[in-house]
């Protein structure tokens, strides 16, 4: 299809990072049900509505929703989901079985010489993308997806870095995704004594002073020292000289105080001491959490004014993490990045207190926290409904929940993601994905997203199918106009805007006048109407 009639949408498009409310309805009448607040409330705390979703909220109640999805912790998949995820088999292992059967290229080719075949590493990432979007696209705990997808991008490790590779699937399994519902304590020490962080922000090779020298002319000591039990030397995986603050930083930057947590640049060298000897045992084949005694820095420390005594081990770091997992400027930061995420890019201040009040009150409950922000009225206001602009996954999702697809991942589903910017576990810096709109906001960015939106609904998206005649309940001799309003309701929840709407008759037209100069007049473009409404402004909002 020639893409000239669709750049006024594309247009559109590109000013949705500057604006930040959804067209107003009026009501032909005070409705039963609130439609439209069962709606916002599935664009942020679901990943988008969905036939199924939308009739549960209707049965439950929009607060009896919500607190059903906080109850949800750990909630079985349906049968259905759960066989497609066990059509994964990465999903379940461990990072020392992914590490053998999924080795680098060297070590494949070796195999193949022996008569042994063994798989591509690019294959645990894959799984571990197409088990993401199956979760999102069909899980009832919705808002635990939600979450799990938050929190990894807030401690975010990529699996373009090394032996990362290995580790992410467990990272995401073990570490995060247990603990979204629990303590922010547990979940901060989950991931920092996670190999994949440890790995991916270099701390298993941070070593006090003078150390390094010693464990390269003596690692055979250090072994019977039981720094490493039952292993080998390796000098590939011998930590190198000296301290590495670069998990330090991340932590007092990005995981807790924030950029303005007060913090200084002593307080960053302070904390990667009290982290020497968090190590990995042998990172490439058998990757474990391991304290190194003997690279550990045993000297007095202070952080953030508080004393950390001489003599310590382990329990230095241990320390940091209890100091810094109450402190306010944690609740602060923590507050912000959750109302930035459920409420708009320029989160309310009062909003920020009040919420960062509940983290500190509740000892960093988070089922606490979720509730102060979700039942603000900030959260509610009418200025918060559309004031976001989705992310690529989230836009890819809740395009298939809004279909009702059924999907079946292939490779072309995770390339999509990939081409609109958002290569799912390779975010390429700590800081994670943006949760902001202005970097999503772009002209090519947003081409690929309407073009994945008319392979969607036109079928020629591996592994998905859209019924589009489910979709919309028009009568029998509908017009063009009429089947972009009842699809508009359907997909959007609400009949698309006055732009939207003439620039999708247009583009029927001009379809229409090419056909009829070919002596091919049809029906209406059903495919056509569905996928420029997925591409348009009203669908990018959330």
């Amino acid at each position: 299809m020639r893409l000239l009639p669709l750049w006024p949408m594309v247009a559109a498009l590109l000013s949705c990072a500057s604006s930040s409310h959804p067209p107003v309805v009026s009501p032909s009448g005070p409705p039963p049900f609130d439609e439209a607040r069962a709606v916002h409330v599935l664009r942020r705390l679901a990943f988008g509505p969905s036939a199924r979703e939308m009739s549960e909220v209707r049965r439950l109640g929009v607060e009896g929703w919500v607190e059903a999805q906080l109850a949800r912790s750990g909630s079985k998949p349906s049968p259905e989901l759960e066989a497609k995820l066990q059509a994964l088999p990465t999903l379940t292992m461990s990072m020392a079985d992914l590490a053998r059967d999924f080795p680098p290229k060297k070590q494949r080719e070796q195999a193949l010489l022996d008569g042994r075949e063994l798989q591509r590493p690019a294959l645990i990432v894959y799984d571990l993308s197409a088990a993401k979007v199956l979760r999102a696209v069909e899980s009832p705990g919705q808002l635990e997806e939600v979450l799990v997808d938050f929190w990894f991008n807030h401690f975010n490790v990529s699996a373009e870095k090394g032996a990362a590779r290995w580790m992410v699937t467990s990272y995401e399994r073990d570490a995060i995704r247990p603990h979204v519902f629990g303590r922010f304590r547990d979940l901060l020490g989950a991931t920092a004594r996670h190999p994949a962080m440890l790995f991916y922000l270099d701390n298993w090779r941070s070593t006090r002073d003078g150390m390094p020298r010693l464990l390269r002319r003596d690692a055979q000591s250090a072994v019977a020292n039981a720094d490493m039990p039952g292993d080998e030397p390796d000098e590939e995986e011998d930590p190198r000289p000296g301290l590495n603050e670069n998990y330090a930083r991340e932590l007092l930057e990005l995981h807790t105080l924030g950029v303005d947590g007060g913090y200084t640049q002593q307080d960053v060298r302070e904390v990667a001491r009290c982290f020497t000897g968090w190590s990995i045992r042998r990172p490439r084949r058998e990757p474990e959490f391991i304290f190194r005694r003997r690279a550990h820095d045993p000297d007095e420390k202070r952080v953030l004014g508080q004393r950390i005594a001489s003599g310590g081990n382990l329990e230095d770091g241990e320390q940091v993490l209890d100091l810094l997992a109450r402190h306010p400027a944690t609740a602060r930061h923590l507050a912000t990045k959750l109302a930035r995420r459920f409420v708009s890019d320029t989160p309310p201040p009062a909003l920020v207190e009040r919420v960062a009040k509940a983290f500190l009150d509740s000892d960093g409950d988070l089922r606490t926290v979720y509730r102060a922000l979700f039942q603000s009225p900030e959260f509610w206001a009418h200025e918060a409904r559309g004031a976001k602009v989705k992310t690529p996954f989230e836009f890819v999702v809740s395009a298939l929940r809004a279909t009702g697809a059924e999907v079946t991942v292939r490779p072309r589903l995770v390339q999509s993601l990939a081409r609109m910017g958002e290569p799912l576990y390779r975010a390429p810096a700590p800081t994670g994905f943006p949760e902001v709109a202005a970097p999503w906001v772009n002209s090519g960015a947003l081409v690929a997203r309407l073009n994945f939106s008319l392979e969607l609904v036109s079928g020629r998206l591996p592994g998905t199918r859209v019924a589009l005649a489910q979709l919309a309940t028009t009568p029998a001799a509908r017009t063009a106009e009429d089947t972009v309003d009842a699809l508009g309701h359907s997909l959007l929840g609400a009949p698309p805007s006055a732009e939207t709407r003439a620039t999708i008759l247009a583009a029927l037209s001009k379809r229409a006048e090419a056909a009829s100069a070919e002596g091919e007049p049809g029906p209406v473009d059903v495919p056509l109407i569905a996928g420029l409404l997925l591409g348009s402004p009203e669908f990018q909002k959330q």
